[in-house]
Formats: C-alpha cells, structure tokens, sequence
C-alpha cells in the first residue's frame, strides 16, 4: 500500500477496527475509489499528430478557408480567437508548417485589431465591420500564445517566440487577478467581467484555464506566474463543485471568499465547461476531488454525454454529436487507466468544428499523457 493508505488503516484501526478489518476497509476503498496516478511533467506538442496527417487533412478541407479562416460551422460559419487557436495547435501537432502559417496570418490579420497585442475575440463573414466587439477573450488569448510557443520549439522560428511572448506578457498584465482568497484567477475578457464591471464579480468561466498552456508559456513568458495561475483555477474547482452533481456551471461568481454560480447565466454544465477535464486530463494536473463530478458524468451516459441542470441535478439533453464523447472517455481514462473505448477512437469528420475539434485534441491528448488508454 502507499504510505497514505497504510497511514489511513492505522487511523482506522485506532477507531477500534483490528488490523485485519482496518486493512480490508482500506483495501475495498481502493477498489471502489481507484487511485489517481497523473504525470504533469511539461511535454512538447510539435509532430504528436502526423501520424493522422489524412485526419489533419480532412479537418482543413472542411473547416479552414484557403485564406487561414477557422470555420465555426455550428456557429452561423463565424471565426473567433479559440478556433483560431485550436486551429494553429492542430496545425503544430501535425507538424503542418505551411498551414500554420497560413491560419496564423489570417489571425493577425483579422483579429490582432486591439490597441494591445490580445485578439478581438469575434469575426463575423457577413457584417461589417466584421469585428464589431472589440472584447477579448481570454481562452482564445491563451490558446494563441500557447499554439506559437509550440511552433516556435517545432520549427525554431523566433517570430513565433516574440509573438508568443507579447500575447502571454499581456495576458498576465490585463487579466490575471491575483489578490484573492482563491489565489490567482483569470478573467475572461478585459471588460465586463472584474468586480467593478459586476456586482457579482469578478464573474470567472473555469473553461478558460487552458492548464496545459500553462506548462509551456514559461518558456516565452516566464516572469508570469503560470503554476499560480494553475494552482488559482485548481482551488476554484474545489470550491464550484455544486448541487448533487458536485459540476461546476459555465459561469461562476468569485466574490470574497465563497463561489456560487454567476447571475444572469443557465446554471448548466454545457458547451463551455465540458471542456475542463479535458484541460485537466491533458495536463495531467489535480486531486481526485477534482475529477469526482466529471468522472461520475461520463460514467452516467457515456456514448450520449450529457449537459446537465447543476441547479436542479438532472440532465437537461444529450450534447447531440458524437465527438463530445471523447471527453468523458478521456476522463475515465485519466483517472481511472480506463481504455478509451473503441468508437471514441475514430473521429467522424461531417460533424460540426466544435465537437471535431474537441475529440482530435482529446485523442493527442491521450497519445501524449496516456498513450495506454488507445492500445487497450
């Protein structure tokens, strides 16, 4: 046994339980309860995908323009600063130089059209002007950052570096909050979110805490905290574990010492925070009690994952496509060494970007932390 279960069965026996009993309890607790067994070292993402080149090839045909534009399908064929960077990390994974650069043109282009070097957050085809909110967001911001630092270690490229380290320095400037009783919180946008913007605030959403960025922004930015930063998303997890469900909703409210779920949003695990243990898994970061209420979801329905009502604790409807799945198989995966089963494993290009692009960045996820839930 570990020392914390050998520790656990001396307490146990203390109670009054014989030795014998105090061991078989422990024993059957680790049964029940298997152990978490994660590796959080930092990994290098260049070329982890090449091996799905045809895959990679048939998410460009069907999501990016020839002018580097990552196609939100779902979404009234939109572009934003997360698609952006989804696209830009695929493009590395695959060790896809040509459209890297192609996809990260389009961006400077179109969306560094701030007065710093954070991204306008929307574009919209069919308005104009086509940027018509210049609010960041955040996880776009990150997703950016994090996406060039890896090309700049793929292919040596110094633009990508300097890039990389004006989008991460402004991040830890403008929207990293750090005196709280949490610690370190990220907002999500510039504006409309901090305590002077909302009489709830600061207004948080935990799907923006990109934790495996976090390992890997230190080389271009390492004056920035990143691991407090982690660290500060890690203890808002604990604390938005809400209802039966024990789920965090999309959107919270970090006010003084207590978090609760924000005014003014659904009080669902949706679209945005399904996306958290895939950040959690893909870091390899967290405790058991962080996993608990997702691996309890994906257990429940997990070909048919479901958005659940935290407020009410039931689940309100199915995702509705199949690349949502991957995401609670990861999670299994991740904490229980569960395989991911088979049809998780294959990706259905026709459906939407959001759902595609969730479960490629699921599968390198697993290939590069748990490579053992794809052989099983």
């Amino acid at each position: 046994m570990t020392r914390c279960l050998i520790a656990l069965s001396l307490l146990l026996a203390a109670a009054g339980l014989s030795p014998a009993a105090a061991v078989e309890a422990v024993q059957h607790a680790a049964q029940t309860e298997p152990a978490l067994v994660l590796d959080s070292k930092p990994l290098p993402l260049g070329g982890v995908f090449k091996s799905s080149r045809a895959l990679w090839e048939a998410y460009k045909r069907r999501f990016i323009s020839e002018r580097g534009r990552l196609i939100d399908t779902g979404n009234h064929m939109i572009s934003h600063s997360e698609g952006q960077g989804y696209a830009m990390l695929l493009a590395v994974a695959a060790d896809d130089r040509a459209a890297f650069e192609l996809i990260w043109g389009w961006t400077r282009a179109n969306l560094m059209v701030r007065d710093d070097s954070l991204l306008a957050w929307r574009w919209e085809p069919n308005q104009r002007p086509a940027v018509s909110d210049m609010n960041d967001a955040s996880d776009g911001d990150i997703l950016i950052a994090w996406a060039l630092t890896e090309a700049a270690e793929a292919w040596g490229d110094p633009s990508y570096r300097a890039a990389a380290r004006r989008v991460a320095v402004e991040v830890g400037r403008k929207l990293v909050l750090t005196k709280t009783p949490f610690g370190m919180l990220l907002l999500p946008a510039v504006s409309g979110f901090a305590a002077e913007d909302r009489p709830d605030g600061p207004v948080l959403n935990p799907s923006y805490w990109v934790f495996p960025a976090f390992a890997r922004l230190p080389l271009v930015a390492p004056e920035v905290d990143w691991s407090g930063l982690a660290q500060g998303g890690l203890n808002l997890l604990k604390a938005a574990r809400f209802g039966q469900t024990g789920l965090p909703t999309e959107w919270v409210s970090g006010q003084a010492d207590k978090v609760r779920p924000a005014d003014g949003f659904a009080q669902y695990f949706g679209y945005n925070a399904i996306r958290i243990p895939l950040y959690l898994a893909w870091a390899g970061l967290g405790e058991r009690e962080h996993y608990d209420g997702f691996v309890a979801w994906a257990r429940r329905k997990q070909a048919a994952p479901q958005i659940v009502d935290v407020a009410a604790g039931r689940d309100v409807q199915p995702f509705g496509e199949d690349g949502y799945a991957a995401i609670g198989a990861l999670t299994l995966c991740a904490a229980e060494s569960q395989p991911m089963p088979a049809a998780t494993r294959s990706i259905s290009i026709n459906e939407n970007y959001y759902p595609v692009t969730l479960h490629m960045l699921a599968l390198i996820a697993a290939e590069m932390r748990y490579p053992s839930c794809l052989r099983g």
